[in-house]
């Protein structure tokens, strides 16, 4: 019934297309958009895209009602060192940098135990993709721990983390082989990996991903098609304002969403938009402005359907990101209340009833979930290793989010 009337309302509507109102009632329909129909939307003239956001919004109400969430968590960046260098990065810095460092497990224990004491559930380990290859001083950060890999390091203070604290962690550590996942998803229920984009042309020179290995989007595809063979609960995601164009944020949404329909393993899609920091490659570059994020939310969420978990960071747009509930997210994301966002430590996280405040005052819900979501928690068996089969029963109600008396304001 309700489909009825978003179509007979599309019909009337004399700003839209012919063809935009067949793509619309496709997607509200229950139908796949092809990627042409895609390139279409993403293309609307400005004054349709109150209309497109309409629908995606429709369509996150079919199965997220006006629940938003987000996760509190403690960020853990166990190393600074990199072997890529992104032309937007911050966060890595080359060895002569004073910040370029690999945190002890005395230090790791010493965040996460404040993130604890502070209501977190999750340590999220931030970390540069494979330095020891290519950088002595990680070799010898390793050497001093007792490892040879960051990886192996990685796994032991997830361990570390989990038997000392409780807290669960949640890692990112960018391209994994099949090994290599396989033994973080027994400390790690859940992993992410930003896609960021599908476009080999931004791995050209002069590039944002020029002689990045770890970032070519087949290296990013594969791991993530070995998530999903592995069964891990995985984030990923795409930056926009990095360059691409935004037909190529539309190649990318494809691509996940057939990884997805294959492995039914993504548990949420970011999208994050870049911002120029000083010192780096990309400093003159303009940032995406709301508007951007606004019309590239809507189109995800009508590439991805309903049932997807669509997420937007609101300390990377801080005076406006209420808008992105009008355009069909339904997630917030990680947000702590004690340790900086270190891949954009110049924009702060908001305050938890701030957040509250904005998602009401848009008529939403906020609700605090954990870094596995409510789909995979209710079939642990197949999703979580066999470490993690009772690991959240304490602490979610039947419909898998944090129960309101652990939540903390």
């Amino acid at each position: 019934m309700i489909n009825d009337r978003f179509i007979s309302e599309l019909m009337c509507n004399k700003k839209v297309s012919s063809s935009l109102r067949n793509i619309l009632e496709k997607a509200i329909n229950g139908e796949n958009i092809s990627l042409h129909e895609g390139y279409e939307l993403i293309e609307a003239p400005m004054d349709n895209i109150p209309v497109i956001c309409e629908v995606a919004s429709h369509l996150r109400n079919l199965t997220k009602g006006r629940t938003v969430t987000y996760s509190r968590k403690v960020f853990v960046p166990l190393t600074t060192l990199c072997r890529d260098s992104c032309g937007y990065c911050t966060f890595a810095k080359p060895p002569q940098h004073p910040g370029a460092k690999t945190l002890s497990p005395d230090e790791v224990l010493a965040i996460v135990r404040t993130g604890k004491k502070n209501g977190c559930k999750e340590a999220l380990f931030s970390l540069g993709e494979r330095p020891e290859l290519i950088h002595e001083l990680a070799r010898k950060h390793l050497r001093q721990l007792g490892y040879e890999t960051m990886l192996e390091y990685l796994h032991d203070m997830c361990e570390l983390v989990l038997n000392e604290t409780g807290l669960v962690p949640h890692v990112n550590p960018g391209s994994l082989n099949h090994e290599e996942m396989c033994t973080l998803r027994k400390v790690s229920p859940s992993m992410g990996m930003m896609l960021e984009s599908s476009s080999v042309r931004l791995t050209e020179k002069n590039g944002p991903h020029f002689g990045c290995p770890d970032k070519h989007p087949l290296v990013r595809l594969d791991t993530l098609r070995l998530a999903g063979e592995l069964r891990v609960p995985f984030t990923t995601g795409i930056l926009i304002g990095i360059g691409e164009t935004r037909a190529e944020r539309v190649d990318s949404l494809v691509d996940i969403r057939r990884l997805h329909a294959n492995y039914g393993h993504i548990q949420e899609v970011i999208v994050q938009n870049f911002r120029a920091k000083p010192g780096t490659p990309m400093c003159g570059s303009t940032d995406p402005s709301v508007d951007e994020m606004v019309r590239t939310l809507g189109v995800a969420r009508i590439i991805l359907g309903p049932e997807m978990n669509l997420q937007a960071p609101p300390n990377l747009m801080p005076s406006e990101y209420g808008r992105y509930l009008s355009a069909g997210i339904n997630d917030w994301g990680g947000v702590s209340p004690v340790t900086p966002d270190h891949i954009n430590p110049e924009a702060a996280w908001p305050k938890i009833r701030e957040l509250q405040s904005v998602s009401s005052s848009m008529g939403h819900i906020l609700r605090e979930r954990l870094s596995v979501y409510p789909d995979y928690l209710h079939n642990p068996h197949w999703w979580l290793d066999d470490n993690f089969q009772n690991c959240f029963v304490d602490l979610v109600s039947s419909d898998g989010l944090i129960r309101e008396s652990e939540t903390v304001l």
